[in-house]
């Protein structure tokens, strides 16, 4: 897998995903971008956004436990940078996507590739 957040934002389109009040500190949202589940964090008013699936068996990354920067997946504990989507801890060892995010007008919009 691609951590994106390596990737120029200039390159990636910026899909709107939901109003800046909407998401209060130290919650998440859920979101679908075309066929990517996508998981939006607040940390003291710092936006990160990862792919929503555990590279160790596909599940759902963003319903685990939050620590500081990183999230530990439910399912069997592996533990991801929310910032990077780098692996932190067995038993995963891919890393997962994480993606650009910015604040326009108020509007949380998360960077997604342009495919050429």
């Amino acid at each position: 897998m691609y951590a994106y957040n390596h990737l120029n934002p200039s390159e990636c389109e910026f899909v709107p995903v939901a109003q800046a009040e909407e998401l209060p500190n130290g919650e998440r949202i859920f979101v679908e971008i075309d066929d990517l589940s996508i998981v939006v964090f607040n940390i003291a008013g710092q936006y990160f956004a990862i792919g929503n699936v555990c590279s160790h068996d596909d599940g759902p990354i963003g319903e685990g436990d939050l620590e500081q920067y990183s999230v530990a997946c439910p399912r069997h504990g592996a533990r991801f940078d929310i910032r990077t989507g780098k692996v932190l801890s067995l038993p995963a060892f891919v890393d997962i996507p994480s993606y650009p995010v910015r604040v326009v007008d108020g509007q949380i919009e998360v960077g997604i590739p342009v495919e050429n």
